[in-house]
């Protein structure tokens, strides 16, 4: 049986692009790979540009940021030997996040996101990303995810 994605394993976790419950999300699902983590995801016409072969940016700026986040959201819990979702919950919030678009990415295939943490401090996260799509790199990402305490998602 395949790992169950990060996404499914957040409790209360209600965001547009990585909730597993928001009906009209994106639905991300984000697993460990060798290296970091990584994700599959295939856009729909609607999460289209102007041109509707096109991916929209914004769409790619929030694949990048969700990923990333749960990515360190996931690292949290790894790091203190538990399982997602177990215990006091774990959130990371966006501190800041950068993208820089090589290429269109089409909207017609599969789109896959390569996640790796290139520095951690106790409350800091520092994430880079690739997004991929007909084995062409399409877009590349920073974000730097900041932990927020549990009471966060209350606020």
């Amino acid at each position: 049986m395949a790992e169950k994605a990060f996404q499914d394993e957040i409790k209360g976790n209600h965001c547009w692009g990585c909730s597993s419950t928001n009906p009209g999300g994106l639905r991300i699902k984000s697993h460990w790979s060798e290296g970091g983590s990584v994700c599959v995801w295939r856009p729909e016409e609607i999460h289209s540009a102007g041109p509707k072969s096109v991916l929209n940016g914004g769409i790619i700026a929030s694949l990048i940021d969700c990923h990333c986040i749960c990515t360190a959201i996931a690292d949290g819990y790894k790091e203190e030997g538990r399982e997602i979702g177990s215990g006091e919950p774990i959130w990371y919030a966006t501190g800041t996040l950068k993208v820089t678009y090589k290429r269109p990415t089409p909207v017609d295939g599969q789109v896959t996101l390569r996640a790796q943490i290139t520095e951690k401090t106790e409350r800091k996260t520092v994430l880079s990303c690739t997004v991929v799509a007909e084995g062409e790199e399409c877009a590349v990402g920073e974000i730097v995810a900041i932990r927020v305490p549990p009471d966060w998602l209350e606020s």
